[in-house]
C-alpha cells in the first residue's frame, strides 16, 4: 500500500515537473548535430516527428512544455566556455535550460509542429534584431554637447511617437510595420495592437520592445525607413497609412505614395493589383510629431 502511494504521489510530481527540448528545426542544424556519437538520430523527418509525440504525450499527461530553438554552433562554442564535453546527453541538457531562460524559446499549446516550427524561427529572428538594434544603440554614446545618453534618448522618442500613432488610430486591430535600411541588411519590427472589450490596446511587450527599438536606431541614425501601419475592423474598409522617417523624426506619406508602396512589386517594379476594401490615406496629425521630446541643440 505505501509503495502504491509513493508511486501515485511521483505521478503527481511529474505533472508539475516543467520541461524544455531543444528544437533542431532545419536538415543543417540536425546534421551538424550528428557528428557527436552520443545523439542516436540519423533522419530529420523521423526526428521531428519524434519530438511531436513526445510533445502531445506530455501535453495529454497534463505537462508544460517549452520549445527553445537549438544552434549547434551556440551548443559548441557554450560547451567550449563552460568546460563542458558536446559529446553527452547531460551537456545538451543543461545548454538546452539555459536556451529556456536567454534563448528564442515557445510553450507548446498543442499546435501542429508544422505551425511551431515557423513561429520558433520567427521568434528568433525578432530576438536577434532587438539585440543588434540595441547593440549599435548602446555603442552611440553620450552626446558631446550635453552628456545626455544618445541610445536612451531615441528610444523615450520612439516610445513617444508609437503612442502617439496608437493613441490617434481608428479603432480596430493594428498592424504596424518598421523598416530601417540597417547595414549588412535592413532591420524589420512588427508590431500588433487589438484594442479590448473597453477600448484599451493590447501589446505584446516584447513584441512592443523590439519595435520601439529598430524605430530608436532608425531616429538616432537617421537612417533611410518608414514606418506603416493597416487597421482592420468589422464593417470597414482596411485603413493604410504610413510615415518616412526623416531626420529624428516621420514624415507623413501621402495617401499616393502609399498607395504606389503596395501596388509596386519590390523587385521587378512591376504594378500589383489594389487590394479590394482598402482605403489609402494620409495619416493623422500626431500633434506636433513629438518634438518636445527630441534631442536638439
Amino acid at each position: 500500500m505505501a509503495q502504491t502511494d509513493h508511486q501515485t504521489m511521483r505521478r503527481v510530481l511529474r505533472r508539475e515537473i516543467a520541461g524544455t527540448i531543444g528544437l533542431l528545426t532545419d536538415e543543417q542544424d540536425f546534421r551538424a548535430m550528428r557528428r557527436y556519437r552520443s545523439f542516436t538520430f540519423d533522419d530529420h523527418a523521423t526526428y521531428l516527428r519524434q519530438v511531436e509525440a513526445l510533445l502531445r504525450t506530455r501535453a495529454a499527461q497534463g505537462g508544460h512544455t517549452t520549445v527553445a530553438l537549438f544552434d549547434p554552433q551556440e551548443y559548441a562554442d557554450y560547451c567550449a566556455d563552460v568546460g563542458l564535453d558536446p559529446d553527452k546527453a547531460s551537456s545538451r541538457t543543461r545548454f538546452t535550460a539555459e536556451l529556456a531562460a536567454l534563448g528564442p524559446a515557445l510553450p507548446y499549446d498543442g499546435q501542429p509542429l508544422t505551425e511551431l516550427l515557423p513561429a520558433l524561427v520567427d521568434e528568433a529572428v525578432r530576438q536577434a534584431t532587438w539585440e543588434y538594434a540595441s547593440t549599435l544603440l548602446s555603442r552611440l554614446g553620450a552626446c558631446a554637447s550635453c552628456g545626455e545618453d544618445l541610445g536612451r534618448a531615441a528610444l523615450n522618442r520612439a516610445s513617444d511617437l508609437v503612442a502617439r500613432i496608437l493613441d490617434t488610430a481608428p479603432p480596430g486591430h493594428h498592424h504596424l510595420v518598421c523598416s530601417v535600411s540597417s547595414t549588412p541588411e535592413p532591420l524589420l519590427a512588427v508590431l500588433h495592437a487589438d484594442q479590448n472589450q473597453t477600448g484599451e490596446l493590447d501589446l505584446d511587450q516584447a513584441e512592443s520592445l523590439e519595435f520601439t527599438t529598430v524605430l530608436a536606431l532608425g531616429l538616432a541614425t537617421h537612417t533611410p525607413g518608414g514606418l506603416v501601419m493597416r487597421t482592420t475592423a468589422h464593417g470597414t474598409a482596411d485603413q493604410i497609412y504610413g510615415w518616412r522617417l526623416r531626420g529624428d523624426g516621420l514624415e507623413p506619406l501621402t495617401a499616393g505614395e502609399v498607395f504606389d508602396a503596395y501596388c509596386t512589386d519590390a523587385e521587378s517594379g512591376d504594378l500589383i493589383s489594389p487590394e479590394s476594401n482598402v482605403d489609402y490615406r494620409e495619416p493623422p496629425d500626431l500633434g506636433g510629431n513629438g518634438a518636445a521630446t527630441a534631442h536638439r541643440h
